[in-house]
């Protein structure tokens, strides 16, 4: 067991959540906080506890404003009879609102489980029942009849509605009414007794695991473990951070575009508890279908989210620049030159001539298209290829990848702002404990990257007690000696960084004793512009195969560039020759740059994307690996057909001959 990282500072974190904001608010007062659109939804608290926005542009709310909100609702959720350590369920998608209701329940000293928008009936039954919550508060009346689809089945007494409800129940109440019944009985020194009655150690939100494995488990997460990963965050990027003269920070000047979902612990911590800790403006985006408009009205300096958005963002510029006077082959050698300039300490005259062209051309554009003001981007949430992270630094749109989990509220590694490495996940936060358990892994080491490998363990203020109500499942957590099991195998680097492999369970060991890490394939594969989506599979075999959801507008772009006629019903595309051979050659460019034991041998197209809607994604964009080799059992036996792999072989053979 290979150890590194002595934490320090236990006594991070040594406040509630309400308080964070409060004096946040009270430092902040007649700064923006929020931004919110008009005509996206049916706000009921529009004139009422804020103005309406104009339909397609942005008003805001100060951070005195949103106290007051936030006050109010606190006392009128009191009022209906919430109070201290009642679970309430929040069920709505990422907006003003969002942060508001879950400020004002924290201050009421309830306990916030979170509900993604996109649950059905039977998943938000499992996350309001489990806890036992006794009120949720909902996004609409869509949303309403989903839980009332359950409502025999759940405990829920109260219903809140965040837009204007159709709805006559007595039970059912629209967050105006909430707002109003507040601002009737608001009392300051009661609103300020309800906030000293809370502790730092008292538990805050249930976030629930995605349940990419299995049913998910909540997660306990206590006001100090947010307001600990908070500070933690704060060390390396926020206000008082050690940085360069003219290196980007967040701070009261940053402007941020929220659009991951607040559900997701992710962006609860990033775009939420820390942006408003340190005094930044968060803007809701309308949804995540017109970011390029919103980006454009509110022209952040600053932007939090995961590898699969950056990837659509990189390829849809791609598709834009084809379609343009840029052009294919001009974009392609533009890309090629901003990961070269990246890489070079000191570019030579020639190497930053051809960086200006390609500037020009191409990069310029992506920032305007980016609002034109972003300094820094934070990727989380999953593994960004090391050559898109490049492209982007070269784009000059640093991109700060980090890891964390939900059991760690959630951050737990960062890339330092002076010194960013692409291909890793930085270093361990302060205040953080941190080792590698390097049995986890079969005699056959990882190979590709020099230093120790194993599972990172990780101990600190952030890290949680455990599962609500799962005792053994906290038990099998924890070491011996109290750190948590992140099931993430790392490598640690000589120079300190630390590289993401894979999760332990979802690693492939294949019948030769090889171990692949599936993630690093499918990057490798969805790479290149043909291939939309991969899943490497192998555990067991004799080597990897894939499945693959071609990107249809880019097969069909390089088939015709390569003479090579394909249908254009995507349904057909499986059993087309000419699109087999198509993606048969990305996947051979693909493998050059992976280990021989790594390289796909065959693969099956498919005509289904992964999605959420089809229960193939994640809220969080995560692959629900188990769901999709369920779905597609039959193309994964032609994959591993011995006598097709072997004729196949014997071709290939033929053919080297």
């Amino acid at each position: 067991m290979s150890t590194s990282g002595d934490g320090a500072g236990r006594a991070v974190g040594d406040r509630t959540l309400a308080k964070l904001f409060e004096d946040s608010a009270a430092s902040h007062t007649d700064r923006p906080a929020q931004r919110y659109k008009g005509g996206a939804y049916g706000r009921s608290l529009a004139g009422v506890a804020v103005d309406a926005a104009p339909t397609g542009d942005y008003a805001a709310l100060t951070y005195g404003e949103m106290r007051e909100v936030v006050r109010r609702l606190a006392t009128g959720f009191r009022e209906l009879g919430i109070g201290a350590g009642d679970r309430v369920g929040l069920f709505a998608g990422t907006r003003m609102e969002w942060a508001q209701t879950d400020f004002a329940l924290l201050a009421a000293g309830a306990v916030v489980t979170t509900v993604y928008r996109s649950s059905s009936s039977e998943q938000a039954r499992h996350l309001l029942a489990d806890p036992a919550a006794t009120a949720v508060v909902v996004e609409n009346d869509e949303l309403l009849e989903r839980v009332l689809a359950v409502e025999d089945e759940v405990p829920v007494e109260q219903f809140v509605v965040m837009d204007d409800t159709d709805s006559d129940r007595d039970d059912v109440h629209s967050l105006a009414d909430v707002y109003e019944l507040g601002d009737a009985a608001y009392d300051e020194a009661t609103y300020r007794s309800w906030l000293d009655e809370r502790d730092p150690d008292d538990l805050a939100s249930l976030v629930y695991t995605s349940g990419t494995t299995g049913q998910p488990k909540g997660v306990q997460l206590t006001h100090r473990n947010f307001a600990a990963n908070a500070a933690q965050v704060a060390e390396g990027y926020g206000p008082d951070a050690d940085l360069p003269a003219g290196a980007p920070r967040i701070d009261e000047a940053t402007q941020t575009v929220s659009y991951l979902p607040l559900a997701h612990v992710f962006e609860r911590l990033t775009g939420h508890f820390f942006i408003f800790d340190v005094g930044g403006c968060v803007a809701y985006a309308e949804s995540v279908d017109t970011l390029k408009e919103d980006f454009q009205l509110v022209q952040p300096t600053a932007a939090t989210s995961v590898p699969r958005v950056y990837e659509k963002i990189y390829d849809a510029v791609r598709e834009e620049a084809e379609e343009s006077a840029v052009g294919q082959r001009i974009f392609e050698w533009a890309v090629d030159v901003g990961r070269r300039y990246h890489r070079e300490e000191l570019p030579g005259v020639p190497l930053r001539a051809k960086y200006a062209v390609a500037d020009k051309l191409v990069f310029s554009k992506v920032r305007a298209a980016l609002g034109g003001n972003v300094e820094m981007l934070v990727s989380g949430g999953g593994t960004l290829s090391k050559e898109l992270a490049e492209l982007y630094h070269g784009m000059v749109l640093p991109i700060y990848e980090g890891y964390g989990l939900t059991e760690a509220a959630p951050v737990v590694t960062t890339n330092p702002v002076a010194e960013p490495k692409v291909g890793t996940i930085g270093t361990a936060l302060p205040a953080l404990d941190w080792k590698l358990d390097t049995h986890v892994l079969p005699e056959e080491n990882l190979g590709g990257v020099m230093g120790d490998t194993g599972e990172l363990l990780v101990q600190g203020p952030n890290v949680t007690e455990g599962y609500w109500n799962l005792e053994r499942a906290t038990e099998e957590a924890f070491t011996d000696d109290g750190y948590f099991r992140t099931g993430d195998i790392v490598t640690q680097r000589p120079d300190g960084y630390l590289v993401f492999r894979e999760r332990a369970k979802q690693l492939l060991v294949l019948s030769t004793g090889k171990n692949v890490a599936p993630q690093a394939v499918e990057e490798t594969l969805e790479n290149r512009p043909v291939v939309d989506q991969a899943l490497a599979l192998g555990d067991g075999e004799k080597f990897v195969g894939a499945l693959v959801v071609p990107d249809e507008d880019a097969l069909a772009a390089r088939a015709e560039r390569e003479g090579v006629s394909v249908p254009a019903e995507p349904d057909r595309l499986p059993a087309s020759e000419g699109a087999r051979d198509v993606v048969e050659g990305a996947i051979q460019r693909a493998n050059e740059s992976l280990e021989a034991h790594e390289t796909v041998k065959r693969f099956e197209l498919l005509t289904e994307a992964f999605t959420e809607e089809n229960d193939l994604l994640t809220p969080t964009m995560k692959k629900i690996r188990p769901a999709i080799r369920e779905r597609h059992a039959d193309r994964i036996g032609s994959i591993y057909d011995e006598q097709a792999f072997a004729d196949e072989e014997r071709v290939r053979a033929a053919g080297d001959d």
